[in-house]
C-alpha cells in the first residue's frame, strides 16, 4: 500500500473505515468475499513499498509454502522493481497466486482517470513483460477507489478485489491475540482476509499459524487462492 506505510496505523485507519467510505453504486463490480455457501477462505498479503526493513516476511513465506498454505498475493510496482528474486520466487509456488496493487500506491481517487489507469497499469505490464505473468485480479491501494477506479479496471480486463475481513496486522498496538480474536469473530464461508506480507504485518506469522492450525480446521474452512474461491460454490475446490 504506497510507500503504503508511511504509517501502518493511519493504512489501517483508512482500511476500517473502507465500508463507509467507498461510494455505493460501484460496489456490484467490487468483489469482497467469496459465495457465503463455500467453505473456503482466502488468504491475501499486500505486498505494498516499505521505507525502512526489508519489504519482505521471509519466516511467513516459508511457512506457507511448507505447510502448502494457498495464499494471494497483491504486490505493487515499486516493490517489485526492489524484490525481483521475491517475485520470481512466487511466481513459481503453484498453490500461490499474484495480483497487483497499483504502481506507487496512490490515493488512487484524488487522481484522474488517465492518472489511475498508468497507476493500475504500471504493475500489471511489469509482471507480463518482465515475468511472462499475466495478471487478472488488482486490489487498490488503501482500499480507496471511485468510479474512475472500477471503471479502469474493468477496461482493463482486471478483477477489482477488496476483503471483508481486515486483520489489523499493521498496527502496532495489536497484540497477535487481538488480532486472532477479531478474526474469529469475523472468519466464515467465503471470507476475504487481508494481511501484509511486506514486514509491515508485526504478527502476521503467528496470526496465519493460528489460523492454519486452529481457526480454519475447526471451522471445516479451507484456504484457497482468491480465484479459487470465486469459482467455489458449496464445495471444497481441490
Amino acid at each position: 500500500m504506497r510507500p503504503r506505510y508511511s504509517s501502518g496505523i493511519l493504512c489501517l485507519a483508512l482500511t476500517m473505515l473502507l465500508g463507509s467510505a467507498t461510494p455505493p453504486f460501484t460496489q456490484a463490480q467490487v468483489i469482497k468475499s467469496g459465495a457465503s455457501s463455500c467453505p473456503g477462505v482466502a488468504l491475501t498479503f499486500d505486498l505494498c513499498p516499505v521505507r525502512r526493513g526489508a519489504g519482505y516476511d521471509q519466516a511467513l513465506i516459508d511457512y506457507l509454502i511448507e505447510q502448502k498454505i494457498p495464499a494471494t498475493f497483491f504486490m505493487s510496482g515499486t516493490w517489485m522493481t526492489k524484490h525481483d528474486e521475491q517475485v520470481k520466487a512466487l511466481l513459481q509456488i503453484p498453490f500461490f497466486e499474484v495480483g497487483t496493487h497499483g504502481e506507487v500506491h496512490a490515493h488512487l481517487p484524488l487522481h484522474s482517470a488517465d492518472e489511475q489507469k498508468q497507476e493500475i497499469l504500471g504493475p500489471v505490464r511489469l509482471l507480463k513483460t518482465k515475468y511472462g505473468h499475466d495478471a487478472t485480479l488488482f486490489r487498490p491501494p488503501y482500499g480507496e477507489f471511485n468510479d474512475d477506479t472500477v471503471n479502469v479496471a474493468r477496461a482493463l480486463g482486471l478483477q477489482f478485489i477488496l476483503w471483508n475481513v481486515e486483520s489489523g496486522d499493521p498496527d502496532p498496538m495489536l497484540t497477535a491475540k487481538r488480532i486472532e480474536d477479531r478474526l474469529k469473530q469475523l472468519v466464515r464461508k467465503g471470507s476475504v482476509i487481508v494481511m501484509h506480507a511486506n514486514g509491515k504485518g508485526r504478527h502476521t506469522y503467528e496470526v496465519v499459524q493460528d489460523l492454519h492450525q486452529h481457526l480454519l480446521p475447526e471451522r471445516n474452512l479451507t484456504p484457497m487462492t482468491m480465484s479459487d474461491l470465486l469459482i467455489c460454490n458449496g464445495q471444497a475446490v481441490p
